[in-house]
């Protein structure tokens, strides 16, 4: 992770002027209390009515001076923060992209998104404005004590010893905060996978009438929340009235002091008014200090939780030194592979070669590892044991980029963006694909006429997920959107489990049309397999049959007990007429 001081040091000139701002600002608010001395030293006390017009012209020039400086330093301070806060964001969600998907198993969508939005947002916020308030209240209380202590040491020890009070009761508040704002960090991250999950559900919460349970769940935590900010809240209002107190009791002591100076001539009527106003500009800092304390803690505790995401390393990435395929034909080979994750068996020694332009059906029940013979093949985990090969090279020798660029892949869990249906079929070729193209992906998807039965065609918006659509014509979309990709290899991992049969046999007929294409069809239905040129049927991870369709429904096992399962009912249609 880059350190703060790595972004705040790109910026070090835009700061620098911004605190010269400041400077020049805190400056003329110091020379204020001096033209009031003078007022009333010299022309009310010392009769010298010549003076005033050029004092009260000072007093013009320094509240225009302090405008145009205190505006620098504000839109300086907030546009670079805006700036590091924007760069910080995407520096976070840039490393998030690089991480593998055993990170993404076992963290919530939910917490990742408190972090890259309300989590930078605080120390956004204490890069431009806290912090700014913080470096201000610094150098302001540096020229008010110097003026003070120039003026009489004596009575500049009350406001001096009121400050190190405050001081004192802004670092013990700043250490009670900071276990809470880490708990409310905590419960914000699963407030929102909460409400995430659930909006994301909503479909199946009203399928199942569950609206009343998820609103109490999500209460539950909704509560857990107030709590905590009602402690956050507790701790403020325990400490911060000492700060209003001593910031409205100060100038009184200092008038009342200073007055018995006067009165033993220690100092005159216009260098009290002075003081006095020099302990007005004190008492601004110590209120200030209890709200500082609370961003600056909040930003504290946003911080080590990012941190905590940049301490997760990607168990899969490139090496250092990758080969580079030239030409990909798409041939695959997995070499006695075994996987496990988390300590759980899920391959074992499978092995099986599909040369360039070869159709792979693979079958086998629910957890038998189908779709995680695809992850290993796109490198989303690495094997345990043995190797899998893309064109005779280990995957693992290829870059992440050139392997996954050359694998189209159509899941049964479709995921469509909230964006338009071409942008959708796009994605594998967003920048170059011609919108040809896009009508041929989705004529050979059998997706063309209900797409182009819609008032937008191409152009219509679907929702998140989806939404709008119906399975199989999700599913349609995304075979669509894997065809438009032209990648050597495709994958279907049961794609076609929403189709009627009529689509799926047009969908088989255009894929066997794909000579140059080698393909994986992962599925249940025998239909979706019958025609590959070789099948793979897994039981608890390991291959437990494995021929033509042909082949294995002469072998009475796994698969024609699943073939009798699935036509064995029609009057007539038995494995010899298959």
């Amino acid at each position: 992770m880059k350190k703060l001081y790595i972004y705040i040091g790109r910026e070090w000139l835009s700061y620098l002027f911004a605190i010269a701002s400041m400077v020049t600002a805190i400056v003329l608010d110091m020379i204020y209390p001096k033209i009031t001395q003078d007022i009333v030293d010299e022309v009310i006390s010392g009769g010298k009515t010549q003076l005033l017009t050029g004092l009260l012209g000072g007093i013009v020039a320094v509240g225009i001076g302090r405008c145009i400086f205190g505006y620098c330093k504000e839109i300086m301070f907030d546009r670079v923060s805006s700036k590091i806060g924007s760069q910080m964001r995407k520096d976070l969600f840039d490393h998030i992209q690089t991480l593998s998907m055993n990170y993404f198993d076992n963290v919530n969508t939910g917490e990742l998104m408190a972090r890259v939005k309300d989590d930078v947002d605080r120390i956004w916020d204490a890069l431009g404005f806290v912090g700014m308030l913080v470096i201000e209240v610094i150098i302001h209380v540096g020229f008010v004590l110097y003026c003070m202590f120039s003026r009489n040491w004596k009575l500049a020890l009350v406001p001096l010893f009121a400050m190190i009070i405050c001081g004192i009761v802004a670092v013990v508040m700043e250490r009670k905060l900071d276990k809470v704002y880490e708990e409310i960090s905590e419960e914000n991250a699963v407030l929102t996978t909460v409400a995430e999950e659930n909006l994301a559900g909503v479909r199946t919460v009203k399928a199942f009438a569950r609206e009343k349970h998820e609103i109490q769940k999500f209460l539950s935590h909704n509560s857990r929340y107030y709590e905590l900010n009602i402690t956050q809240s507790k701790v403020m209002v325990r400490y911060y009235p000492l700060f209003q107190f001593v910031g409205k009791a100060l100038p009184v002591c200092t008038t009342i002091l200073g007055g018995i100076f006067v009165m033993n001539g220690e100092m005159t009527l216009g260098a009290l008014v002075a003081f006095v106003e020099y302990s007005r500009n004190c008492t601004w800092p110590m209120e200030m200090l209890g709200w500082l304390t609370n961003g600056a803690s909040a930003a504290a505790a946003s911080y080590k939780k990012i941190r905590k995401i940049y301490g997760e390393e990607a168990m899969v990435k490139d090496k250092d030194r990758t080969v580079r395929l030239e030409k990909v034909s798409g041939d695959i080979e997995f070499d006695h592979v075994s996987f496990k994750l988390e300590e759980k068996e899920i391959l074992k020694d499978v092995s099986f070669v599909v040369p360039a332009g070869k159709t792979l059906g693979i079958m086998g029940a629910t957890g038998s590892g189908k779709s995680s013979m695809i992850s290993l093949l796109q490198r989303f985990y690495d094997v345990t044991e043995g190797a899998v090969r893309f064109d005779g090279t280990d995957v693992r020798d290829l870059s992440l980029k050139q392997l996954r660029s050359n694998i189209s892949v159509v899941l049964q869990d479709v995921f469509l963006f909230s964006d338009t249906i071409e942008e959708n079929i796009r994605m594998g070729q967003r920048k170059c694909l011609p919108i040809e193209e896009v009508r041929l992906a989705a004529e050979h998807a059998s997706a063309r006429d209900f797409i182009e039965k819609m008032d937008e065609q191409y152009k219509t918006v679907i929702g998140e997920r989806g939404v709008g659509l119906s399975g199989g014509q999700k599913q349609r979309i995304s075979i669509a959107r894997a065809l438009a990709k032209h990648s050597p290899v495709l994958v279907l991992d049961d794609s076609t489990s929403a189709l009627d049969m009529e689509t799926e046999h047009e969908i088989q007929k255009m894929l066997n049309c794909l000579s140059d294409t080698t393909k994986i069809v992962i599925a249940h239905r025998i239909s979706a397999v019958r025609h590959a040129d070789e099948i793979i049927y897994l039981e608890e991870g390991r291959i437990a049959e494995r021929g033509t369709h042909e082949e294995l429904l002469a072998k009475k096992g796994l698969y024609y007990d699943t073939y009798m399962a699935q036509y064995g009912a029609f009057s007539g249609y038995t494995a010899q007429t298959a």
